[in-house]
């Protein structure tokens, strides 16, 4: 997941992204959200790989997870 998600002050404001391409997370995300399939989002966006999209959704659950873990310490 490190190698296709990145977080570069100079690219999408510091915002995590694809392999250093301009796709925040957060678009991918709200893309999938809205009903867009992963085959729909490949099409769209020639140079996305469906791996950058798992990636995506990996981080997203291990950000999940790691706010609840903050939660429950809190």
């Amino acid at each position: 997941m490190t190698d296709r998600i990145t977080i570069d002050p100079a690219i999408c404001h510091g915002k995590p992204c694809v392999r250093g391409l301009r796709y925040p997370v957060e678009s991918v995300l709200e893309w999938l959200a809205g009903g867009m399939t992963v085959d729909a989002i490949l099409a769209d966006y020639e140079d996305l790989e469906r791996e950058d999209i798992q990636a995506v959704l990996a981080y997203a659950a291990r950000l999940a997870h790691v706010n609840r873990i903050e939660r429950l310490a809190a």
